[in-house]
């Protein structure tokens, strides 16, 4: 294309400078020339254009869509130091579970108290159904509450279980993006891989780490 928009240029027509000129030019057959250096010079930067909407299209493919959430500031400064797609997976998994900060919504979405209590963890919350082979982040089965110094339960992480019977002999499931979450094997032996996510309270351990030094279970 290039080379053809060169060629057509580079042909030595005359400029058209008053209509008597012009008159002889259209008669003459000359103005087929310049109709082709038109043309080719169009289609030339259609195509320029077209390349580079289909490249800056690649580009966005690859950035993570935000789905209409604004960053969130209070995970930025607990964990700093994550993959920026780990923080943006977690970010969403607060959006899907902000809902559960009043436990009585937990309660209507059919999430129970299996009276487990575990210290620098807190007090489980479960829905067996959402234990599937499928990872899904913003579906976690056990929601983790502590309790405030008045009482009223507080969320401050969640966890995720995948059955181990749905996997090849110690592979732990893919989970979220990174290496920075470690699964446990076979929890409390539940038959389960469980992970912690951390979203709801700061852990300096890690926002993947099993415990959390800062909850102290009342």
């Amino acid at each position: 294309m290039k080379n053809l928009f060169r060629a057509a240029v580079s042909s030595k027509i005359q400029p058209v400078t008053n209509m008597q000129s012009l008159n002889h030019f259209l008669g003459s057959g000359q103005l087929i020339p310049y109709v082709l250096i038109l043309f080719a010079s169009l289609l030339f930067s259609a195509c320029e254009k077209y390349d580079a909407d289909k490249s800056q299209t690649k580009s966005e493919e690859r950035l993570p869509s935000n789905n209409g959430l604004k960053p969130d500031q209070e995970l930025l400064n607990y964990y700093k130091g994550l993959n920026p797609q780990t923080l943006w997976e977690l970010q969403q998994v607060r959006a899907a579970t902000a809902k559960y900060q009043n436990i009585n919504n937990a309660f209507g979405d059919s999430y129970v108290d299996i009276g487990l209590v575990m210290p620098n963890m807190g007090y489980h919350f479960l829905k067996a159904e959402l234990i599937t082979p499928v990872f899904d982040l913003k579906k976690p089965p056990i929601l983790v509450y502590n309790k405030k110094d008045n009482g009223k339960f507080e969320l401050v992480a969640v966890e995720y279980a995948v059955p181990m019977s749905s996997l090849p002999l110690h592979v732990a499931p893919e989970g979220f993006t990174g290496n920075d979450d470690v699964w446990d094997e076979n929890t409390l032996n539940t038959g389960w891989w469980t992970l912690h996510a951390w979203v709801w309270k700061n852990n300096p351990d890690g926002v993947f780490n099993m415990t959390n030094p800062l909850v102290i279970v009342q």
